[in-house]
C-alpha cells in the first residue's frame, strides 16, 4: 500500500478494549476501556492499558501501557475483574479514574463502589486512593453503582453511573416474592431498600464530588426515570453504559440501550433531568439503518459501550465489536459522525474504514478479520456466554487471525474500497475442509441484497464457476476451492490460495465474498494486485 492506513479495529488484531471512553487531553486523544482478554472465557479479565494517538494523525495509535492493575484495588480478592471505566482531569490538574470491580461473568459488579485512582499524567501509573463517598465516609451506594461516567462541568466534578433491568416493570413485581428476591440477589439492596426508593434503585443516575474528587455534594437522582413507557425513551430504554459530553451548552448522555447492540443518545439543556431521547448513533450489527430489523443483523451481536469525542474539527463514535463468538473478547472501533445543526446525530453503519477520510486502498494485502458484515442470515445475539453453535467468526489460533467457520451461504463484507484500476488481481488465502465457490462481488448493490437470501439468490441467478468475480453481472472463473487444508499443529495453519480477477471496477465500492459449497472454510487475508 502507497500510505499508511488505519481500519477497523484501528487497534493490534490481538487488543481487544472495549466500552471506549476516547478524551483529548493536550494534542493527543487517549481511549481508556475496559480490557478484555483475545478468546478469554470471561468479561475484563485483564488491566488497564491505554492507547493514544495524535490528534492530528489518528493513524499512529501507540501503546502506552498498563495503567493500573486489579490487584491494586483493595476488592481484588472478591470482585477481581475491572469493569468500564472513565478518565477525567480534576480541577486540581491531575488525572482521576472512576471504575468498579466485579467478578466472573458480572457476578458482584452490582453492589460494589465506585473507587477511584489518580496520576499526574493522562496515561502514567495511577494509584488507588479509595471510593466515592457520602460525607460520613462510608460508601456511596444509592441505586447501583456500575459503569461510572464522569465530566468536568466548568469545575464541577459530576459523576454518571447505574444500570437497568425491566425487573419492575412486571405487573406484579411488588406481589411477586421471586421477582423480589432476584433484585434483591442482583444488587444486594433490602426489600425496604428496593420497595422504598422513589421511581426504582435500577436507573441512569447522577451525583456530584468535591475537591477531594470522592465525597459527594449533592444527592444522587436519575437523570431519565426508570418508567419509560409514554415516553421518548420508550423504544430505546437505558441499560447500561452511561457516558457524558457537553457540546456548547447542551449535555449528550451516549448510552447502550436494552436492544444491547446500540449506542443510543439523549440530549439536555441541564446535566441531571429534562433528557429527551435523540437517536441511534450506531449499532455493530447496523440494525435500524435503512430500516434493517434485529433479524436481519449483519454480524452477531451484543453488548456495546462507548462515546463520541472531537478530535480535531471532527467528531467520531468509538463503540466494539464482538469476536470467538462471545461478548468476552470485543475490539475497539470508530466511526466519523456528523453533529447536525439542530444537534442531532444521524446513525452511521459500521465500516471496514474507521478513522481513514478515504475509502481503503485496494493495494497489497488486508486482513481477512477487518471484514464490517459477517453474516450467515441467522446470526445470534450475544449472551453472556460463548456460543457453541457453528457460525461465521472472528477468531484466532495462536498468532494466525481469520476468519473461521464459514459455511454455505455465508457473507463477508468490506466497506469500502477505492480501486486504483478498472481491472485488479484479487486473491484470498484459505484453508478448511470444506469444497466450493467463493463469489466475489465488488460493485455497489441495492440495500435489499444484503439480507442473506437475497444475496444468495442473487448470485444463483448471475454467476456461475469457482472463485467467481461478479461487476455488473460479468463473470470470469478461477481456481475452485477444494480438498482445503486443515490445521497443522496447535498454531500452525496451512494456507492455500484462490484468485481471480476484478473487472470493470468503478472507481470505489463495497467489497463481498459469499461462500457457496460443503464444508467450512476459513479466510485469513485478501491480496489486491494489479
Amino acid at each position: 500500500m502507497n500510505r499508511k492506513q488505519v481500519f477497523n479495529p484501528f487497534l493490534p488484531l490481538n487488543e481487544c478494549i472495549p466500552d471506549g471512553e476516547p478524551h483529548v487531553f493536550g494534542d493527543r486523544v487517549y481511549l481508556y476501556g475496559s480490557h478484555d482478554k483475545e478468546g478469554g472465557e470471561t468479561f475484563c479479565m485483564l488491566d488497564y492499558v491505554v492507547y493514544s494517538a495524535p490528534i492530528a494523525d489518528l493513524h499512529d495509535w501507540r501503546r502506552e501501557g498498563v495503567i493500573f492493575r486489579a490487584e491494586q484495588d483493595p476488592d481484588y480478592q472478591n470482585r477481581p475483574y475491572m469493569y468500564a471505566p472513565d478518565v477525567v482531569r480534576g480541577n486540581d490538574g491531575r488525572y482521576y479514574l472512576y471504575y468498579c470491580m466485579s467478578g466472573d461473568y458480572g457476578q458482584g459488579g452490582y453492589h460494589g463502589p465506585i473507587s477511584v485512582a489518580v496520576c499526574d499524567t493522562p496515561a502514567g501509573e495511577y494509584q488507588y486512593i479509595g471510593y466515592v463517598k457520602n460525607p460520613d465516609g462510608s460508601p456511596m451506594l444509592t441505586y447501583v453503582c456500575f459503569d461510572p461516567a464522569v465530566i468536568n462541568d466548568d469545575g464541577v466534578i459530576r459523576i454518571y453511573y447505574g444500570t437497568q433491568y425491566s425487573f419492575e416493570e412486571d405487573d406484579d413485581f411488588h406481589l411477586s416474592e421471586e421477582h423480589l428476591h432476584s433484585e434483591m440477589g442482583m444488587f444486594h439492596k433490602t426489600a425496604e431498600e428496593i420497595l422504598g426508593t422513589p421511581e426504582s434503585v435500577m436507573g441512569p443516575s447522577m451525583v456530584t464530588v468535591g475537591d477531594d474528587m470522592m465525597t459527594i455534594t449533592s444527592k444522587p437522582c436519575h437523570v431519565i426515570p426508570y418508567a419509560v413507557k409514554g415516553t421518548t425513551f420508550e423504544e430505546h430504554p437505558f441499560f447500561e453504559g452511561s457516558s457524558i459530553r457537553k457540546i456548547k451548552d447542551t449535555y449528550y448522555f451516549i448510552y447502550s440501550s436494552m436492544k444491547n447492540h446500540e449506542l443510543c443518545y439523549a440530549t439536555s439543556k441541564y446535566p441531571d433531568r429534562d433528557y429527551v431521547f435523540g437517536g441511534t448513533i450506531v449499532s455493530n450489527g447496523d440494525v435500524g439503518m435503512h430500516g434493517r430489523k434485529d433479524e436481519d443483523r449483519l454480524n452477531m451481536t451484543g453488548t456495546t459501550h462507548g462515546s463520541i469525542e472531537k478530535i480535531g474539527e471532527d467528531y467520531y463514535i468509538f463503540y466494539h465489536r464482538l469476536t470467538h463468538k462471545s461478548d468476552y473478547s470485543r475490539q475497539a472501533c470508530a466511526q466519523k459522525i456528523k453533529i447536525l445543526p439542530d444537534g442531532s446525530i444521524p446513525q452511521v453503519e459500521i465500516t471496514s474504514c474507521g478513522f481513514d477520510q478515504e475509502y481503503l486502498q485496494a493495494e497489497g494485502s488486508y486482513p481477512a478479520v477487518i471484514a464490517c458484515n459477517i453474516t450467515n442470515g441467522n446470526m445470534p445475539h450475544g449472551s453472556n456466554r460463548i456460543f457453541d453453535t457453528h457460525f461465521p467468526n472472528v477468531t484466532n489460533s495462536g498468532e494466525e487471525r481469520y476468519i473461521g467457520e464459514i459455511a454455505d451461504g455465508t457473507l463477508i463484507g468490506y466497506k469500502y474500497f477505492a480501486y486504483p484500476k478498472d481491472s485488479l488481481s484479487f486473491k484470498i488465502t484459505y484453508t478448511g475442509t470444506g469444497e466450493g465457490k467463493f463469489y466475489v462481488l465488488a460493485q455497489r448493490l441495492p440495500e435489499t441484497i444484503l439480507k442473506q437470501k437475497d444475496m444468495c439468490d442473487y448470485i444463483e441467478q448471475n454467476a456461475n464457476g469457482e472463485l467467481v468475480i461478479i461487476r455488473n453481472s460479468d463473470s470470469v472463473s478461477a481456481e475452485v476451492l477444494q480438498d482445503g487444508e486443515t490445521l497443522q499443529g496447535e498454531d500452525k495453519i496451512a494456507w492455500k490460495l484462490a484468485e481471480g480477477r476484478l473487472t470493470g471496477l468503478s472507481a470505489d465500492g463495497p467489497l463481498y465474498l459469499v461462500y457457496r459449497g460443503s464444508g467450512e472454510i476459513s479466510v485469513q487475508s485478501l491480496i489486491f494486485e494489479s
